[in-house]
């Protein structure tokens, strides 16, 4: 029976370095596609991941089981993307986010959608990835926090209370994050569904 996150990172805790790399095979392609989502550009999100992996190492004799570890892995990288967006906020605005779709080939989603119909006619596709890329513009148009809790929520499939955790606020205060976020995408996206974009209230 393969052991569980909370297991290995008690055995890395314990001095086990098989139990770490095996951590970092789980967890290393989630977390490149995670942080590159949010700072959208490959060599940054290589690095930020293996400044996240060296910080959960150096912090393995302190490991308290007392949350999921994907929370306290993810809290990391989150801290760490905000952190690089916000110190190279001038370089970002220069960064494209129209990136071909061969950029994202380790995206999940993306891989899935290749895969997905190997018969697809290419007019099929075409429309397919400009969807995908007006998708990945609209997410990566949002606020740096409410970026990180909609790609938490929906790529990583994270409970709200871990989420919370995550960006550090109530649970109340997450679910008025991405009411906001996904009202944003929905007026954003109208396109994609054929329905014209409705003014946003008051927030």
């Amino acid at each position: 029976m393969a052991r569980t996150d909370i297991q290995l990172m008690q055995d890395v805790k314990a001095g086990d370095e098989q139990s770490f790399a095996l951590l970092l095979h789980r967890y290393r392609s989630p977390l490149v596609n995670f942080l590159y989502r949010m700072v959208r550009n490959r060599e940054q999100a290589e690095d930020l991941a293996q400044e996240v992996f060296i910080r959960v190492y150096r912090a393995r004799e302190d490991y308290e089981p007392s949350a999921k570890f994907t929370t306290w892995l993810f809290r990391i990288a989150t801290n760490l993307a905000l952190n690089s967006i916000r110190d190279n906020h001038h370089r970002q605005m220069e960064i494209s986010i129209d990136q071909p779709l061969a950029a994202d080939a380790e995206d999940g989603d993306e891989r899935r959608l290749d895969l997905a119909d190997g018969h697809a006619d290419i007019e099929q596709r075409l429309v397919e990835q400009a969807r995908q890329a007006m998708i990945r513009r609209a997410i990566a148009k949002l606020p740096e926090k409410q970026r990180a809790a909609v790609l938490l929520h929906k790529y990583q499939e994270l409970e709200y209370r871990e989420i919370a955790r995550i960006v550090e606020c109530s649970e109340s205060a997450l679910k008025s994050l991405l009411f906001r976020a996904y009202e944003t995408l929905r007026i954003e996206l109208a396109p994609l569904v054929g329905q014209p974009p409705k003014q946003q209230g008051s927030r």
